[in-house]
């Protein structure tokens, strides 16, 4: 028989990318899915065809079922009709300086919304049959206590999102222990890929290096561009997760890449992709992106994108998943992920400004 599986947060980055990797692996595959009132399918839309909208006959790969972090009894009903064997909760508000401007839904949806699945797990009595992945973040280790971080690091985390999933991390640990539960943490350090919400800032940087090579932007305003961070290719992670619950007994594991590097450094090679060439001059709030061809400024300092309590450096160390698990953390190194995103969001664009024309 086939295993079955629940991804919370399927329309997400990690959620697309750990539904086609379920797929290869012969899973079935559902989701669930928050109720709009405008299509946010976008990454799944390979997957997922409604007959309805699309009007097309073709058999869906994933079944999506409505529900919410926030609602107990949507998890418990989804739950309960899916029989799942394994659990990957990656629904989350996500966004560190959006959750500083939303602290209370963050805590909802990211601490209480952990423990809503789990709880739900419990009183359905599938605490052994069923297998749960609980997406942590490097967000824990903040003001980082040792470099490199890993499993036995101290968490010191910096923003309403990193404390939200420090309880997220405890609580399942505590249900692990507390009722024998195969609940674990994968504790993940920056992923980045084509799917990247347009927020964040590596997915910022590639599309405004697009926008800018094709003449459709000017500048690229950043926060601190001496942020070190640990930046891995999302492909790459969801494996990861898969093996952490087809590990024999239940642990924590980080999943990084064992290398980290500047927000400058990101940007020069995003540039470098569409052939712009940078030079930065001055310092702090002052730094700048200049075009050595042109000498035109194209990226700027703006303090407006400064965190409220800053996170230096990021760094893990995959050495547990290696050894443990056979995972190889580089699989994807740093240029190549750069050059994926930048690629990717060059036709991006120019699809995009096509069809605006074509429109008018």
């Amino acid at each position: 028989m086939k295993k079955v599986a629940l991804i919370t947060g399927i329309t997400g980055q990690d959620g697309s990318f750990l539904a086609e990797f379920l797929l290869q692996k012969d899973y079935e595959v559902h989701g669930i899915l928050r109720r709009s009132s405008s299509f946010n399918t976008g990454r799944i839309e390979h997957l997922y065809f409604d007959e309805w909208v699309r009007d097309m006959r073709q058999k869906r790969l994933i079944n999506l079922h409505y529900g919410d972090m926030t609602d107990s009894s949507s998890l418990i009903r989804i739950i309960q009709m899916v029989q799942p064997d394994e659990i990957y909760n990656l629904a989350a508000q996500s966004h560190v300086k959006v959750s500083f401007d939303v602290p209370e839904y963050t805590a909802e949806a990211d601490a209480i919304g952990t423990l809503r699945m789990l709880e739900a797990v419990r009183i359905l009595g599938l605490e052994k049959k069923t297998k749960i992945y609980q997406a942590s973040t490097s967000e824990l280790y903040g003001l980082v206590q040792e470099v490199p971080q890993k499993e036995t690091t101290p968490f010191y985390p910096r923003s309403p999102y990193g404390v939200a999933k420090q309880y997220g991390f405890w609580i399942t640990k505590n249900y692990r222990e507390s009722y024998g539960m195969f609940a674990v943490n994968g504790i993940l350090f920056n992923h980045e890929s084509e799917r990247r919400g347009e927020t964040f800032v590596t997915r910022k940087i590639t599309l405004a290096a697009a926008r800018i090579a094709q003449g459709f932007q000017d500048k690229l305003y950043l926060g601190n561009l001496d942020a070190l961070r640990d930046w891995g290719y999302a492909k790459d992670y969801v494996e990861c997760m898969w093996l952490i619950l087809q590990h024999d007994v239940p642990e924590d594991f980080v999943i990084a890449t064992g290398e980290y590097h500047t927000v400058r450094e990101f940007a020069t090679l995003a540039f470098e992709e569409v052939g712009i060439t940078l030079r930065w001059e001055g310092e702090g709030v002052d730094e700048k992106g200049i075009d050595t061809a042109t000498g035109r400024v194209l990226v700027e300092v703006d303090a407006r994108y400064f965190r409220p309590a800053e996170v230096e450096q990021l760094l893990g160390d995959p050495t547990k998943a290696r050894t443990l698990l056979g995972w190889n953390p580089t699989q994807t190194s740093f240029p190549e992920l750069v050059r994926i995103m930048a690629a990717h969001d060059m036709k991006f664009v120019r699809k995009l400004h096509l069809r605006q024309e074509l429109d008018k």
